[in-house]
């Protein structure tokens, strides 16, 4: 009844629909529920009729037309219901369109108690802190629960986050007259500065570098490579789950390449028809980065690119980040020297997962997950548009196809797209 009256009160108003629930959630057959305080579950069947099915939640909120929808979930405690769920805290969910979820932890991970004083737990005494500053985005928000309960926990508990929101949303209703997209100029000086801080402490051995430099800047144009030293420096304690179609990912601290690795390419050349293969090999390899064929091609353990025959970039262009979800958004920005610029070149692009998409490479039908990415390359004398699409393999972050092009003017000038069609790891 209670989901009835919110759905037609939500009605015709283009409204956002938001779900906080904090106590006990169970996941069965990859549906989280949540659990009333009379609930006596001695058995499966029990679940449906006597809990909360959080999908019937998003179905209410999109049948009233909301604009968007927010469902924050702090229920990854310890299932006291013994072997009446099919798993350990709750089960990862893809965001439907318009919609976050947010999990007090990774799904198949429970969450701490946190401070009794409070009587909330640690997520919820975080969230809470938060939403009382005013002008922070609602990405902003959770990443800085996120970095407050991992730094608390010291990595045995670490929020997670499925979104496809669209656009920008502060809790903050002040805040939203107020925002707009960054110009060109206002962009690029975020992105020194932003730059400069990192330059400051990307050699660091202090986890709390990265937890200040993160607090500063939450969703920032490094954020990624940011995220990806601090787990170096503190490992997360979670244990990685397997999603409904039994795809696992790699650890985020795992490094991607390892000296001796081969990659057979196929390369397409689409304004000149060319056609060639090659192969990539592995060449040095330390915590830091990898160097392929003596130095052509240089990335760093994050999978970002730092050189290819196009330029030298400070810092990575990262394209294929660790903890990719679908609807997960990232943002990259780096400056380029190329071997025959008159100047520096500075480039910014938002990438985000699309969805599943199934492909063929040779023989094989593999299911990848779809990531996109648009942006801008600006050079002293000009604006070049540029697009991205990769097919990344979800469980080793391969990057099995690759499609870039960039347009000047209106004109495309160049479109080519690229292929892994064999990988070999040299087992030391």
């Amino acid at each position: 009844l209670a989901i009835s009256n919110v759905r037609d009160t939500l009605r015709g108003s283009q409204g956002v629909g938001m779900l906080y629930y904090a106590g006990h959630g169970i996941q069965l057959d990859w549906q989280n529920y949540m659990v009333p305080v009379d609930a006596k579950l001695t058995k499966a069947a029990d679940v449906p009729q006597q809990t909360i099915d959080v999908g019937a939640v998003v179905d209410a909120f999109r049948s009233a037309g909301t604009r968007m929808n927010i469902l924050v979930l702090d229920a990854c405690r310890d299932n006291p219901f013994g072997g009446v769920a099919s798993g350990k805290g709750l089960a990862q969910m893809d965001a439907p369109s318009g919609t976050i979820l947010a999990y007090a932890t990774a799904p198949g991970n429970v969450a701490e108690d946190g401070d009794v004083r409070t009587g909330n737990g640690l997520y919820t005494q975080y969230l809470l802190e938060e939403l009382k500053k005013p002008g922070a985005r609602i990405e902003d928000v959770f990443m800085r629960v996120r970095l407050n309960v991992r730094k608390q926990s010291q990595g045995r508990q670490i929020p997670w986050e499925s979104t496809s929101l669209e656009d920008v949303f502060y809790f903050d209703a002040n805040a939203k007259a107020k925002s707009r997209e960054s110009d060109a100029e206002t962009k690029t000086q975020e992105f020194l500065a932003e730059k400069a801080d990192w330059e400051k402490i990307r050699s660091s051995t202090t986890a709390d570098d990265f937890y200040n430099f993160l607090q500063k800047y939450p969703n920032g144009f490094i954020k990624e490579q940011a995220v990806f030293a601090l787990e170096r420096l503190q490992r997360s304690q979670l244990e990685i789950s397997a999603n409904r179609d039994g795809i696992k990912q790699i650890a985020p601290t795992t490094r991607r390449y390892e000296a001796g690795d081969e990659y057979l390419m196929s390369s397409f050349n689409a304004m000149t028809d060319e056609r060639r293969q090659y192969t990539l090999k592995v060449t040095f390899a330390d915590d830091n980065r990898a160097e392929m064929n003596g130095g052509t091609l240089v990335y760093d353990q994050t999978g970002g690119l730092i050189k290819d025959r196009y330029g030298v970039r400070t810092p990575s262009k990262l394209m294929v980040p660790s903890d990719l979800a679908v609807g997960k958004r990232w943002r990259t920005a780096y400056q380029m020297v190329s071997p025959n610029a008159k100047g520096v070149e500075n480039n910014f692009m938002d990438f985000h997962v699309a969805g599943y998409e199934t492909i063929s490479i040779g023989e094989k039908s593999i299911k990848t997950l779809l990531i996109i990415g648009k942006g801008e390359a600006r050079p002293p004398d000009r604006i070049n548009f540029l697009d991205h699409r990769i097919w990344v393999d979800p469980q080793s972050l391969q990057s099995l196809r690759e499609e870039w092009s960039y347009t000047y003017k209106g004109v495309k000038r160049e479109h080519r797209v690229w292929e892994q069609l064999a990988f070999k790891r040299v087992k030391n």
